[in-house]
């Protein structure tokens, strides 16, 4: 009995001895201001970055049919109907531009802003779980929401470049 009696001191001394040593409290208060980004912090996180535009990569191109091609196909179909609807139909002035690089040259940076906001709005809630269990900043996730959209921005600059070219 005494043994035991004698264990159980040693023990809760231990623990109040190990107690006793503070973990350090990081504190995370919201910024004051537009400027406080912390340009910093976001650079020591670039692999989670990276790794972020990696998945949604991978998600994207790896899972579809038509791959690559529908970051090609879809702002062309666009381009068809503003210049068969403006162009065509309500003969809207392009100033001498072609209409289909007219339109075309309008839908890209619209498209790039569109699906940007809404990936980032999509991403703040698809990734709660990492917002919640682990230290990031926060800037990180809709950050890669908004660039996994510039590959398909780069292929469509593409074929306005081509467009330009043929007319």
């Amino acid at each position: 009995m005494d043994t035991r009696n004698n264990i159980g001191k040693r023990y809760s001394s231990v623990m109040s001895s190990a107690m006793a040593v503070e973990l350090p409290t990081i504190r995370i208060q919201p910024s004051k201001g537009w400027l406080a980004i912390k340009l910093r912090e976001l650079w020591e996180f670039r692999e989670l970055l990276y790794f972020l535009l990696w998945r949604d990569f991978k998600v994207r191109y790896k899972q579809t049919v038509l791959g690559v091609g529908w970051a090609v196909v879809q702002p062309l179909f666009s381009m068809v109907v503003f210049t068969l609807i403006f162009g065509r139909l309500a003969k809207m002035p392009s100033d001498g531009i072609p209409y289909p690089i007219f339109s075309y040259a309008a839908l890209l940076p619209w498209a790039f802003f569109s699906q940007g906001l809404n990936n980032a709005s999509q991403s703040m809630v698809g990734n709660s779980h990492l917002v919640k269990k682990v230290y990031v900043p926060r800037l990180i996730i809709p950050m890669a929401g908004v660039l996994s959209g510039i590959t398909n921005f780069i292929l469509s600059f593409i074929v306005l470049l081509c467009m330009m070219l043929y007319f």
